[in-house]
């Protein structure tokens, strides 16, 4: 892996161009939700911002996917960041009692930046990279979600903290700028050469058509829902910057509880993995993280304890960063491959527009409800989901007891 980066000048390029749009996402979202809940005293703007990014993201995701198809990978992706560095600015201009609209307006922007971004960046990978590499260029390039969303919520709750939130949103605009630089450097070409138009299909009819292979498929359909099981209970990350606020730690608080969610979302697959090797166990594997997602925030919530609300929201999501890596796996091997990047997409939509309804009602009730109180209502959505989706999983099985 390290000669992937030392040796290989493009795909070091892509790599860094990664790692830094993604440390800018979480070092200006946790700033940002604290700057929220001290300007406007109230939890729902913070909510509404993250249920705005999620749901651009979702809405957007398939004809994003279907433009990194056809449109020039390099271009979109040195677009897409300066626009996003041109959102974050916008930024500068959340002051006062316009600051939670205009908040989710950039936020939106950004959101939209980000959805035609990502497409771009991860299908160019492959032709960056000679095919005996392909593994271990997938393996460096998936670890950059976790390992940024640590570092990237660390370094934003103390910058934060000690210079200002408006001092990360120019960090955040310089480095977009430069990660569009990383990109626009880029040589090689970015996709293999395009073939006739008609054997691309639109985004919706694509979806139409990964949702009609699904239909006849029970246990496929139950892969394709299971990460919603987190999304219904994500509401409860709304209550963070409050939740920081009932403990006395400030935005160092928030950065740390992000930062412990992103280490639990990198760790997690790593130890659920074995899972993978007994096809036999993956949906009793698949409920049971489901459930300790939803017991480990019910302990944040019952035991009134900062260290132990840190360690409730690892565990958490170690479980629910396992759940995403078993499903994605054993959707990957089920599915034609001419089939998969629409599946994939159709899956990921579902998920996060769970995310952004679960976002949007906690937003309307985290200045009415006890934050505690909040969390455990969240975590037992979970837990709700994931008990009626283990009873319907196992008429499945009766019904279908090959393994996937």
């Amino acid at each position: 892996m390290r000669a992937l980066l030392t040796q290989n000048r493009d795909f070091r390029r892509l790599f860094l161009s990664q790692l830094i749009t993604l440390s800018a996402d979480w070092f200006l979202m946790v700033p940002l939700l604290v700057l929220l809940t001290h300007l406007t005293g109230h939890g729902f703007w913070g909510g509404l911002a993250l249920a705005v990014d999620t749901g651009v993201q979702a809405l957007l995701l398939p004809y994003a996917g279907t433009v990194a198809d056809r449109l020039d990978r390099k271009r979109l992706m040195v677009v897409a960041n300066l626009v996003g560095a041109v959102a974050v600015g916008g930024l500068f201009l959340v002051r006062g009692s316009e600051a939670g609209p205009l908040a989710a307006l950039a936020v939106g922007v950004l959101a939209v930046a980000k959805t035609f971004y990502g497409p771009a960046a991860n299908a160019a990978l492959p032709n960056l990279v000679p095919a005996k590499d392909l593994s271990a260029a997938m393996a460096v390039a998936g670890s950059t979600w976790g390992t940024m969303t640590v570092v990237g919520s660390s370094l934003g709750g103390v910058v934060a903290s000690v210079v200002s939130p408006y001092a990360c949103f120019g960090v955040i605009a310089a480095l977009l700028a430069g990660s569009a630089l990383l990109s626009a450097g880029i040589r090689q070409p970015t996709q293999a050469a395009r073939e006739p138009e008609h054997e691309h299909p639109s985004a919706w009819p694509a979806i139409r058509e990964a949702l009609g292979y699904l239909r006849p498929r029970p246990r496929l359909r139950s892969l394709v829902t299971v990460k919603a099981a987190v999304g219904v209970g994500n509401g409860l990350l709304v209550a963070f910057p409050l939740l920081a606020v009932h403990y006395g730690v400030g935005a160092m608080g928030v950065g740390l509880m992000y930062a412990v969610r992103g280490l639990g979302s990198l760790l997690g697959p790593f130890v659920l993995r074995r899972v993978l090797n007994r096809p036999d166990w993956l949906l009793s594997g698949l409920s049971i993280s489901m459930a300790a997602y939803g017991v480990s925030y019910l302990a944040v919530a019952v035991l009134d304890w900062f260290p132990v609300a840190l360690l409730g929201i690892f565990i958490a999501h170690a479980a629910g960063g396992g759940n995403w890596m078993m499903s994605s796996y054993a959707i990957q091997r089920v599915v034609p491959d001419e089939l998969r990047g629409r599946v994939g997409a159709t899956d990921t939509m579902i998920a996060m527009l769970a995310v952004t309804a679960s976002q949007l009602v906690a937003g309307v009730f985290v200045d009415s409800l006890d934050t505690r109180v909040l969390i455990a209502c969240c975590a037992l959505t979970t837990l709700s989901y994931a008990a009626g989706w283990r009873l319907v999983t196992r008429r499945i099985e009766r019904r279908e007891p090959l393994p996937v």
